[in-house]
């Protein structure tokens, strides 16, 4: 017994776990960018999420930068979540014709929010590690979301050959359709 799944039932399964991760990266973003607000508004207790009362007590302005850079990788990688889904969404790959503008800037634009979103990671992990070396109790460089830099970073170089690929890809198409 054989199961064949065709390319389009593939796309829809790859939209909605897109959507999924979106929708849990979202949620993820919004808690960063809620706690860090609340901390400085209305409660400093509030600073216990992610145990991180010890660093706000030390210096507000360190927790402020930690849940800064926080919330700006998770807001980055929603963004690149929602772009993956606008794309399966607006049914704007072709699968008869793959090789089209739209998807050349498609994986541009995936190429630079990946790079993007190394850099802030990167960014935020050495800022972390940087703390870690102050006399603050700071939990584990792993509970916090900004690991991962440097695949990020591979990832957005790979998605730039790719759209370059797509773009010589593109040319020789129409050089095609105007030689017949």
């Amino acid at each position: 017994m054989e199961i064949r799944i065709s390319t389009e039932q593939l796309l829809k399964i790859l939209f909605y776990v897109a959507l999924l991760l979106f929708v849990g990266i979202c949620i993820e973003s919004g808690m960063y960018i809620f706690n860090g607000i609340y901390t400085f508004t209305i409660n400093s207790y509030n600073a216990n999420f992610l145990s991180l009362k010890a660093l706000y007590q030390f210096d507000p302005g360190h927790y402020g930068v930690v849940m800064l850079l926080l919330s700006i990788v998770t807001t980055l990688k929603a963004v690149l979540f929602f772009v993956i889904l606008k794309l399966l969404h607006d049914k704007n790959l072709n699968l008869y014709q793959p090789f089209s503008t739209k998807m050349y800037h498609f994986l541009l634009t995936l190429s630079g929010l990946s790079v993007v979103i190394a850099f802030f990671s990167n960014y935020g992990l050495n800022y972390l590690k940087w703390l870690q070396e102050k006399p603050i109790a700071l939990p584990d460089l792993s509970t916090f979301a900004v690991g991962g830099g440097d695949v990020w970073f591979f990832m957005g170089i790979i998605l730039f050959l790719i759209a370059k690929i797509f773009k010589r890809g593109i040319e020789i198409q129409s050089d095609n359709e105007l030689t017949i």
